[in-house]
Parts: structure tokens; sequence; C-alpha cells
């Protein structure tokens, strides 16, 4: 059975080698880019890799449109920042060639903050559908967080998913800003609201969830850094909300 390798990108110089080299045996690679101006649709290219560069309607609509261009009976989903493990490969090559009945699989991402491999913080193992029958899933429109939409049963892989997303402190900021913007976007487009419980109760509750439950005091210094990031971020996408919603009563556009 072929398999089709799906990545999204935008300005991913720094990341896309490491992991388009981890899965160059695979039949097929598209490339989704969002107007990189560095050298991110050159590296694609290199690795035999078709890119392709559709209008950014988010996260979702970008990693559909890889998989509509897909040409493989199976896709696999990774992010510019993400590498497939040796022993991940291995289990997702066995797939192939055994045959399977199952319609997806589900893998663990083990995530790599500030140089550190983070084992607890409820972040691992993080397991996600990455791999299904092209005929079989689709994703679905979310602007952010998307996730693909299966018909049939799914499986379980063991191997990891390497992910490579926060080098830096600065890096995890800038993430951090987008992701609680477009989450607090989404959360106004769905009618929720931002209530004093939101923004007062949550980040200290998301805290005790990921340091203590979640035993992120296990990965160190690390843990306990992210542990205090996850709990602002939650304060900062409540924040925001607000400021929608008080745009809103202001008669402002909400998007400016």
């Amino acid at each position: 059975m072929s398999l089709s390798v799906v990545v999204i990108t935008k300005n991913e110089e720094a990341n896309l080698a490491r992991c388009l080299e981890s899965v160059k045996w695979a039949d097929e690679i598209i490339v989704i880019d969002s107007d990189s101006v560095d050298r991110t649709a050159e590296i694609a290219r290199g690795y035999g890799a078709r890119v392709f560069s559709p209008a950014w309607r988010g996260y979702g609509p970008a990693k559909q449109a890889g998989v509509d261009y897909a040409s493989g009976e199976w896709v696999l989903s990774l992010d510019a920042d993400e590498a497939v493990s040796v022993e991940l490969a291995g289990e997702i090559k066995a797939v192939l060639e055994d045959g399977t009945e199952m319609a997806g699989f589900f893998m663990p991402r083990k995530t790599n903050f500030l140089g550190r491999w983070i084992l607890h913080c409820g972040w691992y193992p993080d397991r996600l559908l990455r791999l299904f029958r092209k005929s079989h899933g689709r994703f679905d429109g979310a602007v952010v967080h998307e996730k693909v939409l299966l018909e049939g049963r799914a499986g379980w892989l063991n191997g990891d998913l390497l992910h490579f997303s926060y080098p830096s402190l600065e890096h995890y900021l800038r993430k951090s800003n987008l992701y609680t913007t477009l989450g607090a976007q989404e959360a106004y487009r769905q009618g929720k609201r931002s209530r004093w419980f939101d923004i007062v109760i949550k980040p200290p509750v998301s805290f005790v969830k990921h340091y203590i439950s979640k035993q992120g005091f296990r990965d160190g210094l690390e843990g306990f850094v992210l542990s205090v990031l996850s709990s602002i971020a939650v304060l900062v996408k409540y924040a925001k909300l607000r400021d929608l919603q008080r745009k809103e009563l202001n008669g402002q556009d909400h998007h400016q």
C-alpha cells in the first residue's frame, strides 16, 4: 500500500530537512506552503516533494488541501517541526506491508521543550491520529486545533512522533501568543464568553493539573516553567476573549 506524507509549512527552513529526512522512504511527499520567504520550498523540492501554495484558510483546511493532493492510499500528516522516530517508521512500514483492517492509527507524540523531552505535564503520551486511509479520513475545518474525522476503526502504534516545537522561550512565547489569539477568536465565533471564573480560577487550576496531577514536577525545572506558562496561556486566552467582547459592546470590529 502506498503512503503520502503531507506537511504544512511557513518559513520552516530550520525544521523541514529533519522532518523530511525521517520520511524520505515514503512513496510521496506533499508540502502545503503558506508564502514562505526563506528556503522552505527549496528544501522541500530537494527531497522530491510536490509543493503547493493554496490561499491560507486555517490549519484544518490547509492540511485537508494536502490530503486532496495526495495520491497514496494512506496519508501520514506531519507538522514541519515533527520527525518520525526509527521505531515509528518501522511500525508504519509494517502496517503498509502486512495490511490491516484499520482505517487509521494513533501514535504517541513526545515534545522537546527548551532542550528537554517532556514525559509528564499531561504532554506525554500525546496520542494523535496522524496515519489514515485517504478514503476514510479528512480534516475538519478548524482554524486551529484541527483534527482528523475518521470513518472506521483506529489502531494504536507505539513508536514516538518526535516534536521539536519549542527550542527557545522566545519561540514558545511567539507560538503561545498566536494560539491564544486564534483560540479566543474560535471561542468567540462559537458564542462562548469569558467570565470572571475563567480568568481568576481556571489559570491556577491549570497549574495544579499540569504540575501536580500530571506530575510535571518529574520533568525538573522545565516541568515547572511549562506548567506556569500553560496556566498563563489559559489566562491570556480568556483575557483576549474578554477583549473581543468589549470591542463588540463598543461597536468595534473584533478583528482589529
